[in-house]
């Protein structure tokens, strides 16, 4: 399949088409808006719907009612968009509904600013609204790989019936790269017959479909719960996904870092390489199910003598970093989340002071 030259935010919104999602419900805020533009555009010329909703708590629960039905659906926001949403999302998390969330993200606390960071791991990996709820995230390094991972997406979520993130950042929305949609990444939808409300008639049903996430029943509760649990459960077993880069050497440290992030420590890597410095990596894709067994593997590794979280935000991925080494090595961080990206000067010699 030749390859087109695509803005990372239009790529996603063509790659959910090509993934059979038809409906896309949003609200516009940078550094993502190009998402709904391209959609608004591209969804009547294959009978889609678009609807662009009064604000993001509207849109939430559009992304609810859609889900609820069994449809494939999406939408886009970034990082303060994704707040008002967390509601609607843990409502969706409790109910058992595929969906997929595009977070684009952009800096903070607050309105912060519109170039890249990677302040919303937290709020991603930990849940982001009430509950006992996870969302399965994958995160892409690139345009090509956001491609691919919103074409995953939908699949996943209704494998697991629960909403998928993609968390992306300003500059993987905003620049081109050449990128191709495979299609072999396509899967048909799953049959939702057996609890979507998707009318009984349809169905050829004689029982209604009830979506619901309210349990006054303790037990009920509970076992909803336990539910969940074992659903993430299965993702730790069956959906991690991560790239480890140069671990084949001798490596002195090992370098842990995610997204547009872990591009710049590549970069930072072949240099240290050629003056004589091995440096692993091990770049996670998915930030839940997190790689945990990967790194800590990685970490033990008797040349290593320290492993780095490097981010772009106040070390919120180190705690998994340290959670995933239980203590065998040192674990360090470095990071920026002013918008800012550090080059890879920068981090070749934050990693050399590091381990010196």
């Amino acid at each position: 399949m030749a390859k087109v030259l695509m803005k990372g935010n239009e790529a996603i919104g063509e790659a959910a088409i090509k993934a059979g999602c038809l409906n896309y419900f949003a609200y516009p805020i940078t550094p993502q808006s190009e998402v709904a533009e391209y959609l608004a555009k591209r969804l009547p010329d294959v009978n889609g719907t678009f609807v662009q909703g009064e604000s993001e708590v509207a849109v939430g629960y559009m992304i609810f009612g859609a889900a609820g039905c069994g449809e494939r659906v999406m939408t886009t926001s970034s990082s303060p968009g994704i707040s008002l949403m967390s509601e609607a999302l843990s409502y969706i998390a409790g109910a058992r509904c595929p969906a997929v969330f595009v977070n684009i993200m952009r800096g903070g606390p607050g309105l912060g600013g519109i170039l890249p960071s990677q302040g919303d791991y937290f709020q991603a990996t930990k849940g982001g609204g009430h509950g006992d709820y996870h969302l399965l995230v994958m995160a892409p390094e690139g345009v090509q790989e956001a491609v691919e991972m919103t074409m995953k997406a939908f699949p996943l979520a209704e494998k697991y019936r629960g909403p998928v993130m993609i968390l992306g950042d300003g500059l993987i929305g905003q620049m081109m790269e050449p990128v191709e949609f495979p299609d072999n990444l396509y899967a048909e939808p799953l049959n939702n017959d057996d609890w979507a409300t998707s009318g009984m008639d349809k169905r050829g049903a004689d029982k209604k479909n009830i979506v619901k996430s309210l349990f006054l029943n303790p037990k009920e509760l509970n076992d909803n719960n336990l539910t969940l649990k074992a659903q993430y459960e299965q993702m730790k077993k069956e959906e991690v996904m991560s790239e480890a880069y140069n671990t084949d050497t001798d490596y002195k440290g090992l370098i842990v870092s995610y997204g547009t992030m872990s591009r710049v420590c590549r970069t930072a890597i072949d240099t240290m390489k050629e003056q004589g410095l091995e440096i692993g990596m091990i770049r996670p894709k998915t930030l839940f199910p997190f790689p945990e067994k990967e790194i800590y593997d990685a970490a033990a590794k008797e040349s290593c003598k320290a492993v780095i979280s490097i981010e772009l935000s106040m070390g919120q991925m180190v705690e998994d970093v340290e959670r995933c080494v239980r203590g065998i090595k040192p674990v360090e961080w470095y990071g920026e989340c002013g918008g800012d990206i550090p080059a890879p000067e920068t981090i070749a010699d934050v990693v050399q002071s590091l381990l010196n």
